[in-house]
C-alpha cells in the first residue's frame, strides 16, 4: 500500500472513531477461554481486466475494542483500536479492501512479498476484556480469469433475452472454484444486480426488469476458489 493510501486510511478510521496504533492488541483478560472470531477471512482479489491486486478482509466476532493482524512473519499488518464514542461500545465486525496499484507499478511479485502466504493471526479484546483470537490461512493460489463469452466488449445488446455466459475457470491445474458471482452495474442512475452462481454454472439469463433502454452498463464476472482467493474479468455493453 501507497504512503497516500495508507494516510488515506488512517483518516477515514479516525473520522469515524477508530484509531490505528501500532500497539500490541490491549486489555486485561479475565481468565475465561478466548472467544474465537465468528469470521477471519483474508484473501487476494484481483481484476484481471485493470490489472491490479488487493487484499481483503472479512470479519465478524463478539464485540470487539481493539483487533490486531499478525502475518507468518510475525509482523503486525493492521492494529485497529475503538475510540472516542465506540471506546468501550464495541464493534463486532470489519471489512477492508486495500490499495490496488496497477502491475504496471507494483508488480504481483511485490504484493506477494508484501503479503507472504501461510497463517495469519488475529487477536483482540472483548468489551469485557476477553481475548478474541482467529486465525486464516492466505494462499498465492490465483484462479485464471474467466473469459467473458457473451455479451462481447462495447456491445449493443436488448433489454429482452440478455444472457451472460463465461467460459469455466479449470486452470492452473488443480484449482477449486467454488461459485461465480455476476454483477451489472448501470452507470446512471447507479444500480447493481449481483448474482451468485455456482461453481457448475456458464451462464445467466439478465431479468428485463432489470435493464433499461439506452443505458450503459458494467459487467463483472467473478471466479471465487476454495481458498478464497477470486479474480474478476470486466466488459462495458449498452441497451439499445
Amino acid at each position: 500500500m501507497t504512503r497516500k493510501a495508507i494516510l488515506w486510511a488512517v483518516a477515514m478510521l479516525t473520522s469515524t472513531g477508530l484509531l490505528l496504533t501500532p500497539a500490541t492488541a490491549g486489555g486485561k483478560g479475565t481468565g475465561a477461554a478466548p472467544l474465537r472470531l465468528a469470521q477471519s477471512n483474508l484473501f487476494i482479489e484481483i481484476n484481471a481486466t485493470d490489472g491490479d491486486a488487493g487484499l481483503q478482509l472479512n470479519l465478524d466476532g463478539e464485540k470487539w475494542d481493539n483487533i490486531r493482524i499478525v502475518n507468518p512473519r510475525g509482523a503486525t499488518i493492521l492494529n485497529v483500536s475503538g475510540s472516542s464514542r465506540l471506546k468501550g461500545y464495541g464493534l463486532t465486525g470489519l471489512t477492508f479492501e486495500s490499495a490496488e496499484p496497477p502491475f504496471r507499478q507494483f508488480p504481483f511479485s511485490r504484493f506477494k512479498a508484501r503479503f507472504p502466504a501461510g497463517t495469519y493471526r488475529f487477536s483482540g479484546t472483548t468489551v469485557g476484556g476477553r481475548r478474541l483470537v482467529g486465525s486464516d490461512r492466505l494462499t498465492h493460489r490465483i484462479p485464471q480469469k474467466p473469459v467473458i463469452v457473451a455479451p462481447a466488449a462495447d456491445a449493443r445488446v436488448s433489454t429482452r433475452g440478455l444472457v451472460v455466459r463465461w467460459n469455466k475457470v479449470t486452470r492452473p491445474q488443480g484449482i477449486r472454484i467454488v461459485h461465480y458471482e455476476v454483477i451489472v452495474t448501470q452507470q446512471e442512475p447507479e444500480r447493481v444486480l449481483d448474482l451468485t452462481m455456482p461453481p457448475t454454472a456458464t451462464a445467466v439469463s439478465i431479468p428485463p426488469e432489470f435493464l433499461q433502454p439506452r443505458k450503459e452498463y458494467a459487467l463483472e464476472v467473478l471466479a471465487r476458489e476454495a481458498s478464497g482467493n477470486q479474480v474478476i474479468t470486466e466488459v462495458s455493453f449498452t441497451t439499445t
